[in-house]
């Protein structure tokens, strides 16, 4: 529901902050006071058009914000919209329009800007404004089913279908893919052969290509590493012929340590540590010697390496760029080689799961399309009800339901039917507002009170069917009389039930109705007009209510109490029998 819009700067209104409440809100006051501008204004921040002309004069920007509390099933209904936007926030939603003179105007969503599509796409889930064509829900043909689906409470069954729709979809999918398999099946299994023994024969093993590059480096550079570990033994063990090897120098070193220690026992760790020291290069000497026997002058398999790695390379290059990768790319294309291989015996299995579910689902399509014409049959009787309520006794309703043919479809009392996820029917409301002039979609029908009045006929009979929260009527009282007036506002408020309703009226009939009166009155104040807003209750209701039969006379004061009166045992006896 709506609970609070702010204006600034919007046509004649300064600054304006409305608290709005449950139930049904009326908005009074004379002609001119501002209160079309008020929905005007909350038009414009539900995504509607507007321009530099709606600023109030002497400003740069308007700027308009609409908090909404969000009850269960519109949180569910713009959760994903608005995750994928990163905008959702649990339990509540503001939206704001700044409307600039100079420059792009602004749509903000939770205080981020967004194109205004999107705050025209989240606006059509909260409110309705009924006299404003352009957010008006019923007008939207694809809308027209769910509601019928909604008011046949069929919910259950349709669940069914979908989930069945759902399988049907997957196997088509997986059909579609197969025959594309199938047209290339022979060209397919002669490459992914090819392919698997070619990289079967390559023998791969893991970490090989790693050994390969090392052994490859040893092996190119035997020469060099045979001079430098020879010159390392050299020194180390074997000495020249004018010098001796190091472990011999460093005997003598541990000799003298040895002589040193037994004089000065406190040199004993010297002599510790040069014998270890002796003992290290000693076993360096040894492995190095092992060393330069192991270094191996073989250009053959020098040659062998390098093909091997070229080898692995143009694996690489061709099935991924590992050896992992290419491993991968086997065990996927021996599972899609048996695959190719049982093709049609594939295909064969997967039209007979088709076959069998479609027959589930022209099952449930006939079920649902029976369902639906009960529900058009009571629906319609509804409507004509409240029309005739309304003294709109020249208007009729009719729900137009049709299935389209198609070879393809769902075979329904011998007929093969188009279906998608809602089944076989297509739907659409129709209007006859006069004798003689045909049933027509309903946004062909005239705008203004009429349209207002046919649409309370509609949203009563769909009350709970329909989901949008919030509901507004702008010249629903055009060109009714009091009698009818007060048909309106008995049905208004039992529409307010279900949903959040606001009405504009001056008629006082509809307005003793309102759970929230509001007044709309404009002031001027140094040269300048100005909207205001005040909330009716007690004396001041009253009062208003006469204003509205006449004039504020005693009278009219009496008749005013009355008419709230008459209003309070009408909605008592319902609230009685809830």
């Amino acid at each position: 529901m709506l609970s609070e819009l702010r204006i600034q700067d919007f046509a004649i209104i300064e600054d304006l902050q409305l608290q709005f409440k449950p139930g049904l809100t009326v908005f009074t006051g004379e002609t001119g006071a501002g209160k079309s501008i008020i929905l005007d204004a909350l038009s414009a921040v539900l995504g509607g058009r507007v321009d530099a002309n709606d600023i109030r004069r002497e400003s740069d920007k308007a700027i308009i914000e609409a908090t909404f509390l969000l009850d269960e099933p519109t949180q569910a209904a713009l959760k994903p919209i608005l995750e994928a936007e990163g905008l959702f926030e649990s339990g509540q939603l503001t939206l704001a329009r700044e409307i600039r003179a100079a420059g792009r105007n602004v749509a903000r969503i939770n205080g981020r800007s967004v194109n205004l599509s999107l705050q025209a796409e989240v606006g059509a889930y909260l409110t309705d404004i009924h006299g404003q064509s352009e957010h008006l829900s019923l007008l939207r043909v694809q809308h027209h089913l769910e509601l019928l689906d909604r008011f046949a409470h069929h919910d259950a069954l349709l669940a069914q279908y979908r989930a069945g729709y759902r399988q049907w979809r997957a196997l088509q999918a997986e059909l579609e893919d197969l025959q594309k398999t199938q047209q290339f099946a022979r060209e397919r299994t002669d490459m992914l052969t090819y392919q698997i023994q070619e990289i079967e024969s390559a023998r791969l093993k893991a970490g090989e290509e790693e050994e390969l590059r090392q052994e490859r480096t040893r092996l190119a550079n035997a020469e060099t590493l045979y001079e430098l570990g020879r010159q390392a033994l050299t020194l180390l063990d074997e000495g020249g012929t004018d010098s001796l090897p190091v472990t011999d120098l460093l005997g003598q070193v541990v000799q003298s340590l040895a002589d040193l220690s037994r004089i000065d026992p406190q040199m004993a760790s010297f002599n510790e540590r040069a014998e270890s020291a002796l003992n290290t290069l000693a076993d360096i000497a040894f492995e190095l010697r092992n060393y330069l026997e192991s270094i191996e002058f073989n250009p053959q398999r020098l040659d062998q390496i390098e093909e091997r790695l070229n080898t692995l390379a143009f694996l690489k290059r061709k099935y991924g760029g590992s050896l992992e990768s290419i491993q991968a790319y086997l065990d996927k294309s021996k599972i899609e080689l048996t695959k190719v291989e049982n093709i049609d015996e594939q295909i064969a299995q997967v039209e007979q799961k088709i076959a069998q579910i479609k027959q589930e689902l022209a099952v449930k399509a006939a079920q649902l399309s029976a369902e639906r014409a009960e529900a058009v049959r009571k629906l319609t009787a509804g409507i004509e009800q409240q029309l005739d309520k309304l003294r709109m006794t020249k208007a009729h309703f009719q729900v137009a339901m049709q299935q389209l043919p198609d070879p393809d479809g769902l075979v329904v009392n011998g007929q093969a039917q188009a279906f998608d996820a809602n089944g076989i029917d297509k739907v659409e409301f129709l209007i006859e507002t006069n004798v003689g002039e045909g049933f027509k979609p309903l946004v062909k029908i005239a705008s203004g009170g009429e349209t207002s009045r046919l649409m309370l006929a509609l949203k009563s009979v769909l009350a709970e069917a329909d989901q949008i929260p919030t509901l507004i009527f702008d010249e629903i009282d055009q060109g009714i009389g009091g009698r009818v007036g007060l048909t309106v506002g008995e049905m208004l408020w039992q529409l307010a039930r279900e949903h959040q309703v606001m009405c504009v009226t001056h008629l006082p009939q509809l307005a003793a109705f309102g759970d929230q009166h509001l007044r709309v009155s404009k002031q001027e104040h140094a040269g300048r007009t100005t909207t205001q807003v005040e909330e009716l209750q007690g004396t001041a209701r009253v009062n208003e209510l006469a204003a509205m039969l006449g004039a504020p006379s005693e009278s009219n004061r009496r008749s005013a109490e009355e008419l709230l009166r008459t209003v309070e045992e009408f909605t008592g006896k319902i609230r009685a029998n809830r």
